[in-house]
């Protein structure tokens, strides 16, 4: 065959492309040497090998360089499927990168033979490029569609919600009511309509981050909505009425909270409206709106002028932080609605995670919603202590906290509180044996004594952050026996619970399951946990094949971090001698925007994280090292993702988490997708009825670059949904700053719209004369790098 003319131009793009799979080859060997020796495929090896002599012909010219190419391409396909089937995400790094390089072999062909033209190469690279892509969108939609399962036939329970405040034309409070279904009866938006939702105004909160605070925000609130009224709090607390139907303002309360109280986010998720018993209408406060503040204090303005309700506490508000101690700006705050039962307000509050044994207490207070004076405070450490400590003395330190909102049954009079784990999550040495026996668990509180009345723990002695963000939600349970008073318990771990709301006994099975061992501190780990046999959120394990990236040296690099880390599966315990993988992480399973119910139909409604993160113990001497102090010393962690270079100060380690476990260089996670879906799930059986990926890849991309692609990847989601009897689930949350309606029966979405800033916050609906609204803020995360906004969003149907 004659040698083609190395002069042309295309002989040189052939070495050139010859380098370039040099390099490939030899990278890929290289680092499929470092996995067989971990014990992983084999496969990156024997591609890199023959990748190597692929592109060394290649560059002295030799058209055998690129035969030897194409039957690396055909034996990586059939290794691809083999290894992964029809999971189109999961083929993306096995075959889109190989493919490009085929693309650009085929193009340097002329240099290479005198048998193939110019213009048949160019051809032959487009036709591979569309051959591709067809291919591509093939097994993506093959693998993607969701298999719906039969709907009940009827509802569960018809589960009348015994709170006082109860969900219609309004939402009075941040899950709807304290029973925190986040389900309205209203359905003049149905699927056949909302081809004709449209945005009808947009208010602004004008409560932008200032340069300082930039990184912090994530406003997260949902509004409530009384009468012709929308209340909603901004990120630092500003709290604003709006004409429900216009959105015009009809005032506003700015409780001038300093930007150095933000913790990690500034955040206000909710509100809470009280109107007073007997009160005249025309009283002052005769229906008021009561606040928690990012710097730990309940403000209370009257409902109709926002005016201070000056018998409540001292001029309308009460400071929290009394007799807590040591509390430096930004170590307590709150960032949840309260909740409020037989007229006591109870309230955590947000304790910042990761930096001291000696954190402020988790003590949870009750409070008059009229007066504002304290009706008990529980400190765990104190049983029978049930208001203030004792002069010079504080609350006990340390202690498992309440940071997300609790549910009420005003009936029983039991407040639901979601605790989580001692101060310093990742270590437990320290910890007392009542801190062992709250943490991570639900607590019912009496709100008259402010005494436990049961509890049920979901992890024992928690060391991987897995504290329960989640509201309980309250049911009628059907059993065979008939409906019991129950409530659904959503965690991180993606399990849930099914128990009794009077006693706390499972109403479903739970089981202690053996888990693994070992860690910095094996006399430290509980033998069992409990899981679930009603549902769970959680998927299989993680294995050396579910490892991900753009391209298969990014894939393999997540491979040889995988093999390289301890784990055994969920609750592997964390180590200092390399890292361990956490899965589901500290972000995974259910967070704080709880679940939704279809009270009409018995269908519950989740949306979750499907996320692990990287660990490592740091022990105390490195951490000093790299000046990792706590947020009393420096201000250095503000902003940053909870768990990254945490000092846990008192600890002989600090913790180290790569949240989501991203790769450094293109910023994708090692983990294929999805990392977020939304599951409807069979009430009374805990069968799914449809699984499916939540959140676009749209905005998401290698190096930050938004790929704009509107397909499902499934994305990392913060916030929750709204069910509607119209037969709608209405949703934001994911990373692709879309809020979306989602047909209830199907899965499917039928409709969406862009948002000027991230959804990470919960919607929710009302009606004004006979008119369904839509409202969600599109206040964006800094933790989700979602674009910050100040804009509430609100919908209609254009005709009705």
């Amino acid at each position: 065959m004659p040698r083609p003319n190395l002069g042309s131009s295309f002989a040189w793009f052939a070495c050139a492309i010859g380098i370039v799979i040099s390099l490939i080859g030899l990278t890929l060997a290289t680092g499929g040497l470092w996995l067989i020796w971990l014990g992983g495929s084999w496969y990156y090896f024997l591609a890199g090998f023959a990748l190597l002599v692929s592109g060394i012909l290649m560059i002295v010219g030799r058209v055998s360089g690129a035969w030897v190419y194409f039957a690396v391409f055909v034996c990586t396909i059939i290794w691809a499927f083999w290894e992964v089937g029809l999971n189109g995400w999961a083929l993306v790094p096995r075959t889109i990168a190989p493919t490009v390089l085929l693309v650009f072999i085929i193009a340097a062909l002329p240099g290479l033979t005198t048998n193939i033209t110019k213009r048949s190469a160019i051809l032959g690279a487009v036709a591979t490029i569309i051959l591709a892509i067809g291919a591509g969108f093939a097994v993506h939609a093959l693998a993607s569609q969701p298999s719906v399962q039969p709907l009940p036939e009827t509802a569960a329970a018809a589960m009348p919600d015994t709170s006082p405040l109860q969900v219609g034309d309004d939402w009075p409070a941040y899950g709807g009511t304290y029973a925190a279904r986040r389900y309205s009866p209203l359905q003049q938006i149905t699927a056949d309509n909302i081809g004709q939702l449209k945005r009808v105004w947009i208010a602004h909160t004008g409560d932008l981050p200032s340069p300082s605070a930039k990184n912090t925000y994530g406003a997260e609130t949902t509004p409530l909505k009384v009468g012709d009224t929308l209340y909603l709090c901004s990120a630092k607390d500003i709290i604003i009425a709006l004409d429900a139907a216009t959105g015009k303002e009809k005032w506003r309360h700015d409780p001038k909270v300093s930007d150095e109280h933000i913790p990690y986010t500034a955040a206000c998720r909710g509100l809470d409206y009280y109107p007073v018993p007997n009160a005249a209408a025309a009283d002052l406060c005769a229906t008021r709106i009561i606040e928690g503040t990012l710097d730990a204090r309940l403000i209370a303005v009257d409902a109709k002028t926002g005016e201070p309700c000056r018998g409540f506490g001292t001029n309308g508000q009460i400071d929290t932080n009394a007799n807590i101690g040591d509390d430096p700006p930004g170590m307590l705050s709150i960032t949840s609605a309260p909740t409020i039962v037989r007229g006591v307000i109870v309230t955590g509050h947000q304790v910042l995670d990761g930096q001291k044994r000696d954190a402020p207490s988790g003590v949870i207070q009750g409070f008059d919603a009229i007066t504002g004076q304290m009706r008990w405070a529980w400190d765990m450490k104190e049983p029978d202590r049930s208001g203030p400590p004792p002069p010079g003395q504080t609350y006990s330190r340390g202690t498992p906290n309440m940071w997300t909102t609790a549910s009420g049954d005003e009936s029983l009079g039991l407040v639901y509180l979601p605790l989580g784990s001692s101060a310093v999550d990742y270590w437990s040495g320290s910890r007392s044996d009542f801190e062992k026996q709250w943490s991570t668990s639900l607590v019912a509180i009496d709100v008259t004594t402010g005494k436990p009345a049961w509890h049920f723990q979901t992890v024992h002695n928690d060391v991987w952050d897995y504290d329960l963000g989640s509201q309980a939600t309250l049911v009628d349970f059907p059993t065979a026996g008939g409906t019991v008073p129950a409530l659904i318990l959503p965690s991180k771990r993606g399990d849930m619970f099914v128990l009794d709301r009077r006693s706390g006994k499972p109403l479903a099975g739970v089981e202690e399951r053996p888990v693994p061992q070992g860690g910095v501190e094996p006399e430290q780990r509980a033998k069992t946990q409990p899981f679930s046999q009603y549902h769970t959120l959680a998927k299989p394990e993680l294995t050396e094949a579910m490892m991900w990236g753009i391209s298969p040296i990014d894939q393999m690099i997540c491979r040889i971090q995988f093999k390289m880390a301890t784990y055994q599966g969920i609750f592997t315990p964390p180590v200092t001698d390399g890292h361990s993988v956490e899965y589901p992480g500290y972000n995974g399973g259910s967070d704080w925007g709880g679940i939704a119910i279809d009270a009409r139909r018995g269908i519950i409604v989740a949306n979750y994280n499907d996320m692990p993160n990287y660990n490592r113990l740091v022990p105390r001497a490195e951490a000093d090292k790299l000046g990792w102090t706590p947020r009393d010393q420096t201000r250095g962690t503000i902003g940053a993702p909870e768990g990254a270079g945490d000092p846990q100060a008192g600890a002989p380690y600090a913790i180290n988490v790569n949240a989501g476990w991203r790769l450094p260089v293109t910023g994708l996670l090692c983990k294929q997708p999805p990392y977020g879906g939304i599951e409807a799930i069979d009430l009374k059986s805990g069968r799914t009825l449809w699984d499916r990926p939540l959140g676009t890849a749209r905005t998401n991309g290698p190096f930050g670059i938004p790929s704009m692609l509107p397909v499902d990847i499934g994305t990392p989601n913060n916030g929750g949904a709204v069910v509607t009897a119209g037969g709608l689930i209405f949703i934001a949350a994911a990373t692709d700053d879309l809020v979306r309606a989602i047909d209830i029966k199907t899965g499917r979405t039928v409709w969406s719209d862009v948002l000027p800033g991230g959804g990470q916050a919960t919607p929710m609906t009302y009606q004004v004369d006979g008119k369904q609204y839509v409202a969600i803020m599109a206040g964006g995360h800094h933790f989700m790098e979602t674009p910050v906004s100040d804009q509430l969003v609100v919908y209609a149907l254009a005709r009705q």
